[in-house]
């Protein structure tokens, strides 16, 4: 049986977590991303959220709770 699938991968950077479907992190641009990840967290504004500053993120984003 085929994988292919007509939808687009979302992968998780390993380094900040940040998901994305390119293969260059959108936030830290590092181009260590895995396929496997867990949860989703979407921050739109870093600088007043406190679950970014929990988490540590400074990018607006869409970021992956669990990499692994």
């Amino acid at each position: 049986k085929s994988r292919r699938s007509n939808m687009v991968k979302e992968l998780a950077c390993r380094k900040c977590k940040c998901v994305t479907t390119g293969k260059i992190c959108p936030a830290c641009k590092s181009s260590d991303l895995t396929q496997y990840w867990e949860g989703i967290v979407i921050v739109a504004n870093p600088e007043e959220s406190r679950i970014a500053k929990t988490l540590k993120i400074t990018v607006k984003g869409k970021y992956a709770l669990k990499v692994t």
